[in-house]
């Protein structure tokens, strides 16, 4: 007897997640993906170069086609113009909003990524050209391969798989992608702001994809280091030019005398700073956290191979990784005003900057930051009793971003990497400062967690940055398994 069955269950029910159907997809289609990728690099959005501007504005728009060509509704926003040291402005490279879908019984998750690169040029030190996407060895060297283009494509690759196999979102998905990042992410706070209640307003989490592994294991960054950097700058006060020091070498008190004595007194030789109040502000490291560094992948040996040094200033892994992300640090950067042409050149300068940061991490105010550096240089230079004049300036004060690792959305993020790479993720933390997440926290109240699918030594910001095929192909799966997990979540 031969039994028919009628299915009345739909092709692609919302209770089943084709997470093979789509995964498939993804690998039968990732040489069209690298060929975006190479499409996206082959673009010069130098956004520190005001003379690639164009570059950056053609970005803009090359994002926009491609959200605007899957359907979405897209926006490019104005956000006005940039002053440039001369006093003339120019254009800031529009950006692009994208929305997919607006069903009020689904979560909205609010994408955010950058399309504007670091410099680079071949005689850097690259092996291959920059803006040519070269594929060795499975790993894809181009500039903002992995920063931040890669990502940002693996996001909208996302959607058009789920589109592609006729598959709802499971989630709506929108998209805030800028060209300035690089530099600051100008104009970009202010449209925030504005949009707080209109393009935010029915968000629910937002994501972020700007950042790295630590190893080859899978990882979920919850925090961010902030950043004070200031500017110290010593010199005459009659404001007279450079002059020669066989007139007045003993005329005069050299400024660069005064700027080595400031700068020697910001950290001891061991590395720890000397600013009173500044270690006292740091949150404690409580017994769970220092479990969670114990317990992350790290090695200590191929690190220092990586970088190519012999010693590091701590020894074992959860002081190292502490003071990578948890505890404050004091960097010098540079000189500005002092001769540094080759040859020898005997010239008194007039002034002299000094130019170092001071990264942020939990409890520490970058107003309060200016303040105990500003107060404990003039005390240092006021014991020198010199007749030149010190000025002290900080030109950015960026706040730390820390994340809550019980919340659901990191919970949801442990289940997506499961499935995809069947281990659980490390939880870690940025050295670095990704400012807009703390923007993002303060201005629209949403929930944010930063999920990586660069690499470890993909070398963002330096010479031969790559993305390997692998973390391109696999994140993108990611990204797909993590709107799954997301969409079962309970409303905040």
């Amino acid at each position: 007897m031969l039994l028919v069955v009628i299915s009345s269950v739909s092709p692609h029910p919302h209770h089943l997640f084709e997470y093979d159907e789509l995964s498939q997809y993804v690998d039968s289609h990732q040489e069209e993906y690298v060929q975006t990728l190479r499409d996206w690099v082959a673009v010069e959005s130098d956004s520190s170069d005001v003379l690639r501007r164009p570059d950056c504005h053609r970005m803009m728009d090359m994002t926009a086609e491609k959200l605007q060509a899957m359907g979405g509704k897209v926006e490019l926003v104005d956000i006005g113009v940039q002053e440039l040291p001369d006093g003339k402005t120019v254009a800031l490279p529009k950006v692009v909003t994208a929305q997919f879908g607006s069903d009020p019984s689904k979560k909205t998750v609010c994408v955010y990524g950058h399309v504007d690169v670091q410099p680079a040029k071949l005689e850097d030190g690259w092996a291959t050209e920059p803006y040519n996407l070269t594929d060795i060895n499975g790993n894809l060297y181009g500039r903002g391969a992995s920063d931040n283009k890669a990502p940002v494509l693996a996001w909208i690759h996302t959607v058009e798989v789920y589109q592609a196999l006729s598959i709802d979102l499971p989630v709506n998905v929108k998209f805030l992608i800028e060209g300035m990042e690089e530099t600051g992410s100008n104009g970009l706070d202010a449209m925030i702001v504005a949009q707080k209640d209109t393009f935010f307003s029915d968000v629910d989490y937002i994501i972020i994809s700007d950042c790295g592994w630590l190893s080859r294991r899978p990882a979920l960054t919850y925090g961010t280091r902030g950043n004070c950097y200031f500017f110290a700058e010593v010199g005459w006060a009659g404001g007279i030019s450079n002059l020669g020091d066989v007139t007045f070498s003993r005329s005069l008190m050299n400024s660069h005398g005064d700027f080595v004595c400031l700068v020697d007194t910001l950290i001891s030789p061991s590395g720890k700073i000397l600013i009173p109040g500044i270690r006292e502000a740091v949150a404690s490291l409580s017994d769970e956290e220092w479990k969670m560094y114990q317990d992350i992948e790290f090695d200590i040996e191929s690190f220092k191979s990586k970088i190519g040094v012999s010693q590091l200033m701590y020894s074992n892994k959860v002081d190292l990784l502490a003071h990578r992300w948890r505890y404050p640090t004091v960097t010098i950067h540079g000189i500005e005003g002092a001769f540094s042409g080759p040859g020898s050149k005997t010239v008194i300068p007039a002034k002299v900057i000094a130019k170092f940061s001071i990264r942020q991490v939990p409890n520490m105010d970058p107003a309060v930051v200016k303040k105990q550096v500003t107060d404990y240089l003039c005390s240092v230079f006021a014991k020198r009793k010199s007749p030149n004049k010190l000025k002290v300036t900080m030109i950015i004060g960026a706040k730390p971003w820390l994340a809550d690792t019980k919340h659901p959305l990191y919970e949801a993020g442990k289940a997506a990497v499961k499935r995809v790479f069947n281990v659980e993720p490390d939880l870690i933390r940025e050295g670095g400062t990704i400012p807009i997440a703390k923007t993002f926290e303060d201005v629209t109240g949403k929930s944010i967690i930063m999920m990586p699918i660069g690499g470890f030594d993909d070398g963002l910001h330096s010479q031969n940055e790559k993305m390997s095929r692998y973390n391109y192909i696999e994140g993108t799966k990611l990204f797909i398994a993590y709107l799954h997990e997301v969409a079962h979540l309970k409303k905040d």
